[in-house]
């Protein structure tokens, strides 16, 4: 793999991708801040602190997945569809390459929201005169960009060998069952049957578990809640892990494909 190349395709991806208005998402993002500010603070006068930090964090969440998934499962799809991958593999480009600079242009379309969506959640926090612990956001928004990172890699590896609508509504599925990998296999022990602690098992492997990822309530209840640094750097290395073995299988597949 041309590492050069791959960072040259990855900044084409890039560029494509805030051209098509992804960035007004942050002007959007701040109107719903400026919006739950008013209304939080207007109907809730004992909790409004805790409501509207929740609230920030989540809805940045949400808008990160969204595009994570409808933009990741397109991706490869979309020259597919297009045609244009049989002038791109003509050329003296890997598929290798093409995947991994698909995955790194929307990881870094993902890295500017996050940021900047979080540069806003500060400002609205500090001139709301709201006490928030600022380390603990800090970390959860780091998190919060795995998590997105990883449903990147869910939602191109899916989109390289099904159509972008089955692809986003299997990667939707996938997210919504790596919140709860872990009650799944609390859930399978509480059946005691055989049968269904090895389905739960077999889920729980296979499918990621992205509750390591998210942090937002452990923001919203202080740094003291934040796990320690050797959880923290395991659940990261965890998250990135899950990512290249995602991107290798999508690779492996993509290789195979016929055009």
């Amino acid at each position: 793999m041309n590492i050069a190349r791959t960072f040259v395709m990855s900044k084409n991806v890039f560029q494509e991708v805030i051209r098509d208005r992804i960035l007004y998402i942050i002007g959007f993002y701040a109107l719903i801040l400026a919006v739950a500010n008013r209304t939080i603070f207007e109907f809730s006068a004992t909790s409004q602190d805790k409501i509207f930090l929740d609230v920030g964090l989540s809805v940045m969440n949400v808008i990160g997945l969204i595009i994570a998934i409808f933009i990741g499962t397109g991706l490869v799809n979309k020259e597919i569809e297009k045609r244009t991958i049989l002038m791109l593999i003509a050329k003296p480009i890997s598929r290798s390459e093409f995947i991994t600079s698909k995955y790194l242009g929307l990881s870094g379309v993902l890295a500017v929201l996050v940021v900047a969506m979080t540069a806003i959640y500060l400002v609205f926090l500090q001139f709301s005169k709201m006490s928030y612990p600022i380390e603990s956001i800090l970390i959860a928004s780091f998190f919060l960009f795995l998590q997105l990172t990883l449903v990147t890699a869910v939602a191109i590896t899916l989109g390289v060998f099904t159509s972008s609508l089955i692809a986003t509504a299997l990667t939707f599925a996938v997210y919504l069952m790596g919140n709860i990998t872990q009650d799944l296999v609390a859930l399978g022990r509480l059946s005691q049957n055989p049968g269904v602690e090895r389905i739960t098992q077999a889920l729980y492997l296979i499918l990621p578990d992205l509750s390591r990822l998210d942090l937002k309530n452990d923001a919203v209840y202080g740094l003291q809640a934040i796990p320690d640094i050797i959880t923290l750097i395991t659940n990261a290395g965890y998250g990135l892990l899950y990512s290249f073995m995602l991107l290798a299988i999508a690779i492996f597949i993509f290789l195979r494909r016929e055009f």
